[in-house]
């Protein structure tokens, strides 16, 4: 076994997949390819996997974010399917087409590799997002220097978090529970110091088991994980895409957009919020 390999715990079923990050005496460190996981385990307990598209963990991972993008795919559709009245109005008045200004999106992760996905992905869904992977410790002084300058709409603060095993008994609520919770918390403050007004910036935390009502409370719209489970890395990009793609004369419509995600209500939760999407008319000409 070395680093790089793809590996399986055979004590949790085989249910998550792990690239190793270091190879130690007796363990070796993991990093979870599609949940937002980092662990230690046993070298004995790893099952090397030489093709992981056929193993159940990627394939029932697989599906979820298929469904995941799929509803993305239709809610555009539907949006567009929407503004045909509108554009009919402005052709009829011959006015140019109308163009559409979704939501601006400051993306902070502490994980390069789950940063590249998330890029990947508004990009596709043609989302204007700005990325940084900088650790969780430092988000909160990054994003205090960041946010004048980029005018975000949405904020992303994510990366790896857990809950500490060797907790006291008890002690599930209290932030020193955490990894990486109450620098999350931080940076959520910062943001909020920012633009307190919840609809005029929203602001998406948290990561695998993250301190849900901490982060609600310190000023976020979205965040994990209500039932501190494990969450798939691109369910907080999910909710930014909504976000970004949701009307300002509308609320992003909080069932929809949490059944949405891959880890669905235990790992995700939320406030009434309103959209960031503007339509405008007429279309801009292009000068050269």
């Amino acid at each position: 076994m070395k680093q790089g390999d793809l590996v399986v715990r055979k004590s949790y079923g085989s249910d998550v997949l792990f690239r190793v990050e270091a190879v130690l005496t007796h363990h070796a460190l993991l990093k979870g390819t599609d949940y937002r996981l980092l662990a230690d385990a046993p070298i004995p307990d790893l099952s090397v996997v030489q093709d992981p598209e056929s193993t159940r963990a990627v394939q029932q991972v697989r599906i979820k974010v298929n469904e995941s993008l799929q509803k993305m795919h239709t809610a555009r559709e539907k949006q567009a399917t929407g503004y045909e009245s509108v554009i009919r109005r402005a052709q009829e008045q011959q006015s140019a087409p109308y163009f559409e200004v979704p939501g601006k999106v400051l993306h902070l992760d502490g994980d390069g590799n789950y940063l590249k996905k998330s890029m990947q992905l508004y990009n596709t869904m043609h989302v204007l997002a700005h990325g940084l992977h900088i650790h969780e410790s430092q988000m909160a002084d990054v994003l205090y220097r960041l946010l004048p300058q980029i005018k975000p709409d949405i904020v992303v603060i994510t990366g790896h978090d857990g809950v500490l095993k060797n907790r006291a008994p008890g002690e599930l609520y209290s932030l020193n529970s955490y990894k990486n919770s109450q620098n999350f918390v931080n940076a959520v403050r910062v943001a909020r110091d920012y633009e307190k007004n919840r609809d005029g910036l929203v602001v998406i935390a948290g990561a695998c088991q993250s301190h849900f009502e901490a982060l609600l409370q310190a000023g976020s719209n979205f965040a994990s994980s209500p039932g501190r489970i494990l969450i798939h890395a691109l369910d907080p990009v999910y909710i930014a895409i909504k976000a970004s793609y949701t009307s300002i004369r509308e609320t992003i419509n909080l069932p929809d957009v949490i059944h949405g995600t891959i880890s669905g209500i235990d790992g995700v939760g939320g406030i009434d919020t309103m959209g960031r999407y503007r339509m405008g008319l007429p279309k801009p000409k292009v000068t050269t």
